[in-house]
């Protein structure tokens, strides 16, 4: 999930020409554009999707909820909304959904799809860990701990880093204690023999997705 300038132009080039394609049925572009939202339709509006979520009392708009707003239309309080980035993929959901939707899957997908779009809210917690994930693991194929636990502690700035960096410090010792945490993955890190290969792969991934979701011309 990149934020670069070209990513972002992409972003609000796709946004305005969904808007102009889907004008009044957002239903049509959820099922067209998001992961597995051609289900989003087979709601039945029972609300055991939002009795089962253990952060429902915190969400904005539940699951049953963000699928009713789909229908009506109501595409900007969707897209704009902080409640997709609220799913901890606990699957109580699904489990319990008597139509067996796949609605985790579903969040996921609108929560990305947003981020697409850059409609996504500005420094949501869950959506900034995602990208510090996605571009540590994407850069080489394996995750480096180090480099991504600064990054998180960080990205408010030094003495913000310092501070979370103090107040986590137990935390910290026992990662390095049981190896999950080594210092001198800051110069290098393990990655992938074929790393070339790994990237063609995402190179491809993207393109996919991309066209599938609007973000190129092909």
């Amino acid at each position: 999930m990149g934020t670069d300038a070209s990513t972002v132009n992409a972003g609000a080039d796709a946004n305005t020409a969904a808007v102009a394609r889907y004008r009044n049925d957002f239903l049509k572009e959820v099922e067209d554009r998001v992961e597995e939202g051609h289900w989003v339709k087979m709601c039945m509006q029972c609300g055991v999707c939002a009795g089962s979520c253990p952060f429902g009392p915190h969400w904005e708009h539940s699951p049953q909820k963000i699928f009713m707003m789909i229908r009506a239309g109501k595409r900007e309080e969707v897209l704009t909304s902080d409640s997709m980035f609220m799913c901890t993929s606990c699957y109580n959901c699904m489990v319990r959904c008597p139509r067996k939707l796949p609605i985790t899957h579903i969040m996921h997908g609108l929560a990305n799809y947003a981020h697409r779009l850059g409609l996504a809210p500005k420094n949501q917690p869950t959506r900034e860990f995602a990208t510090m994930f996605w571009h540590n693991l994407a850069r080489t194929g394996r995750i480096n701990e180090l480099k991504l636990t600064l990054a998180v502690y960080f990205k408010d700035g030094f003495v913000s880093g310092i501070k979370t960096a103090m107040t986590m410090q137990g935390i910290g010792l026992g990662l390095l204690k049981a190896k999950r945490l080594n210092p001198m993955e800051i110069v290098g890190g393990h990655k992938l023999k074929d790393l070339k290969g790994f990237h063609a792969i995402i190179a491809k991934a993207s393109e996919i997705e991309d066209r599938k979701k609007g973000f190129s011309r092909g």
